[in-house]
């Protein structure tokens, strides 16, 4: 009995003991994939940065009406007041489109 007793607590010693021990250095996360998963963090966070912004944007761009160009809606005025022919007015137009 007692020599199956010193064989069943000498085997939960063995089974104890860890065949890897990192100790104080480097963790082996460091290693190629934990730059990968790294670089796929700051991805990630980063398109949802991006995300976020650009969803702002589009919120805030949903208020505002678009706006004309005034210097087209001068010349329309003008030519609507007979101030200037129709060939002028083309000719303007081409000039500031």
């Amino acid at each position: 009995m007692i020599g199956m007793m010193s064989w069943f607590t000498g085997g939960l010693l063995l089974a104890q003991e860890r065949a890897y021990e990192w100790g104080w250095g480097m963790h082996p996360m460091w290693g190629v994939w934990g730059i990968g998963m790294m670089f796929i963090m700051l991805l990630f966070w980063g398109l949802v940065i991006v995300g976020v912004v650009l969803g702002i944007r589009w919120l805030i761009t949903q208020g505002k009406e678009s706006r004309s160009d005034s210097a087209l809606e001068i010349l329309r005025q003008r030519f609507a007041r007979g101030e200037i022919n129709k060939e002028e007015f083309e000719a303007r137009k081409r000039d500031l489109l």
